[in-house]
């Protein structure tokens, strides 16, 4: 069940850049949709059709487990969720953040009001026009100060997860399926071979995860470029 993370990414969504706003739409619509309706009818018989010539007890178990230390609908659970993490705790960051400038405005907001009612003919319309400058708060969500640099780290740390989870299923199990898998692990008499069902849709499944999870990570690369671009030319406009 993913609607708690989603609701949570949703909101998230709301403090984000377009580029971020995109990234979004990938996770919801091409990972998690996708891992959860059709990643369960590829890999459901994984380790049931999962079959070695031989008879030894216990072949079968050790071979499989060689072939495949962790499931690849776990792998990408987890690879989900920890590119995940990095945004919830940006939104976290921002929730508080928002919250204190609604604090702060709010302290303001009843200074004017009691310096109003001290001398009414200086200030009669102050409260009034703070309202008019700001009515809908969509200054608190402008990506500056202390939310610019925690926006920027989490999309460094949605990017290193996101090779490093790559990099980990290239070296656990390349990004092909092989229909035969010669295994001589004990307890195995000798080597034996072992027959994967569905190479050919699961190596189509693995190549399209990969291109999303290649899809995202370009996404952070340019998300953080764009950033860093405004952030320079915002420094260069500044006078001397």
């Amino acid at each position: 069940d993913w609607s708690f993370l989603g609701n949570i990414l949703e909101q998230v969504n709301e403090q984000s850049t377009v580029i971020g706003r995109v990234w979004l739409t990938v996770l919801f619509i091409f990972r998690i949709l996708i891992l959860g309706t059709a990643a369960e009818l590829v890999w459901g018989d994984e380790q049931s059709d999962f079959v070695c010539n031989t008879q030894q007890p216990g072949c079968e178990n050790v071979c499989y487990d060689e072939a495949f230390p962790i499931s690849h609908i776990r792998l990408w659970v987890l690879q989900i969720i920890f590119v995940s993490t990095p945004s919830l705790m940006y939104f976290g960051h921002a929730v508080h953040h928002v919250r204190m400038e609604e604090k702060r405005k709010e302290r303001e907001e009843a200074e004017r009001r009691q310096q109003a009612e001290v001398d009414e003919e200086k200030l009669p319309l102050a409260p009034n026009q703070n309202k008019g400058n700001n009515p809908d708060g969509t200054k608190k969500f402008r990506l500056e100060g202390t939310l610019l640099r925690t926006y920027i780290f989490h999309i460094i740390f949605k990017t290193l997860f996101e090779v490093g989870f790559i990099v980990g299923q290239y070296f656990l199990y390349g990004f092909r399926i092989l229909p035969l898998y010669r295994c001589g692990r004990w307890p195995c008499p000798n080597l034996v071979d072992c027959f994967v069902s569905r190479p050919t849709e699961k190596t189509i499944f693995i190549m399209f995860m990969l291109v999303v999870a290649s899809v995202s990570l370009f996404l952070n690369l340019v998300e953080i470029s764009h950033l860093i671009m405004k952030r320079i030319r915002r420094a260069l406009r500044r006078p001397a």
